[in-house]
């Protein structure tokens, strides 16, 4: 798995919701995950390389650069997700292509 942590803090609006630059790739399920925070939680929102690459056009060689182009629309998808409190059975959230805008 390859890791990124920052300090800053990115935030979405009114709604307590913000988005610390802490991410990751799992070469193993081709999945993405980019954290949000959310009233003192830590949700796990994750993105497949499949939806990635229907909706961006990721490369497979580099997934987590299509995560960092096109954050703000992952962003908003994981926002509107916590908001409407569809969370996976694990407490993550799963961001499809039809999340995507």
């Amino acid at each position: 798995m390859k890791f990124s942590n920052h300090r800053r803090t990115i935030s979405s609006g009114d709604t307590g919701i913000s988005f610390p630059q802490l991410e990751c790739w799992n070469s193993v399920t081709k999945v993405a995950t980019v954290a949000a925070q959310y009233n003192k939680q830590r949700v796990l929102c994750r993105i497949s390389q499949k939806t990635l690459q229907d909706t961006f056009g990721v490369l497979e060689d580099d997934p987590m650069k299509s995560v960092a182009k096109h954050r703000f629309s992952i962003q908003q998808a994981a926002k509107s997700l916590i908001e409407s409190e569809i969370y996976e059975e694990d407490g993550s959230i799963l961001i499809l292509e039809c999340h995507l805008v």
